[in-house]
């Protein structure tokens, strides 16, 4: 038996078939490439939005340049304008402006994420409740699925949902006859018998 054949013949590979087949795998790599591309959206807004004005309240120019000097680099008394300047000089800085923006990132991701799930779950308990109140009054769940029987409202029987009279009790099902058919008189005998 060839090495291939007996491959396709192992368990693991058979298992392995099944766990890429099922939807939830691809539903989880759909879910970290637009996870992928949220978190992207989100450093956009806060580095090129949300950080300019904050930073010009705070430092007078970008967050991301408000830093605090801890030990001069290489030029004592040196006046620094971005933390790459002071590192290159080999200064430590703290980055606080990073930081505060890593912060706001990180509020705002917890935030998205949580309006998404609380939506998500406020529409699945609407549904859920829809659901449940059709199938108390007896409707179907979908309006595709209409019924294909009706009750009689005389006699408790089972009649297609197209009938115009029961067929059980011949009682007319009001709702359903026709205008035209509501005051008609029977029609004559088209063979007139000889008694």
């Amino acid at each position: 038996m060839p090495v291939i054949e007996k491959i396709k013949n192992a368990s693991v590979w058979t298992e392995f078939k099944e766990f890429i087949s099922q939807g939830s795998v691809l539903q989880l790599g759909v879910g970290i490439i637009i996870g992928g591309a949220f978190s992207s959206f989100l450093n956009s807004f806060v580095n090129d939005i949300l950080s300019p004005p904050l930073g010009l309240i705070i430092s007078g120019s970008n967050l991301e340049n408000y830093f605090i000097v801890i030990r001069h680099g290489n030029t004592p008394g040196a006046n620094y304008t971005s933390p790459a300047e002071a590192q290159a000089d080999g200064a430590v800085t703290e980055n606080v402006g990073r930081f505060i923006m890593t912060g706001i990132n990180f509020l705002l991701v917890g935030v998205s994420l949580f309006l998404i799930v609380f939506s998500v779950n406020r529409i699945r308990e609407y549904r859920k409740k829809r659901r449940e109140a059709k199938k108390a009054a007896g409707l179907p769940e979908n309006p595709e699925d209409k019924p294909d029987t009706q009750t009689c409202q005389w006699c408790n029987s089972t009649v297609p949902i197209k009938a115009v009279k029961c067929l059980f009790c011949t009682s007319f099902l009001h709702e359903k006859v026709p205008t035209e058919l509501r005051n008609r008189q029977p029609q004559p005998a088209l063979i007139e018998l000889d008694g």
